[in-house]
């Protein structure tokens, strides 16, 4: 079975903007490689005859009608936006960093 390390956990966290304290780290990276033992677990069980299905839920979902009605205007939409510039919401750059 692979193993995650804590650098690993370092690298997805950053990649995902989560900022883990040291103590965080060696307790994901503990989590996450009890996940993979679980799913080592699953790989071993047959599926021999067992139909691929996308749900188990064999009912058909009960949809609302879809109809067009009256949406926010854009100046009730930004009114307690913190900031706002020409109709848009104005956010942090992450993308920078």
């Amino acid at each position: 079975m692979a193993s995650i390390t804590q650098k690993e956990v370092e690298h997805v966290a950053q990649l995902a903007r989560l900022d883990l304290t040291e103590a965080e780290k060696p307790v994901f990276a503990e989590q996450l490689n009890h996940i993979l033992a679980y799913v080592d677990q699953l790989q071993g069980v047959s599926t021999e005859g067992v139909p691929p299905t996308a749900s188990v839920v064999h009912e058909e979902p009960v949809l609302r009608e879809d109809t067009p009605r009256e949406c926010l205007s854009v100046e009730k939409a930004l009114a307690n936006a913190p900031l706002s510039h020409n109709g848009f919401f104005v956010v942090p750059n992450i993308l920078g960093k």
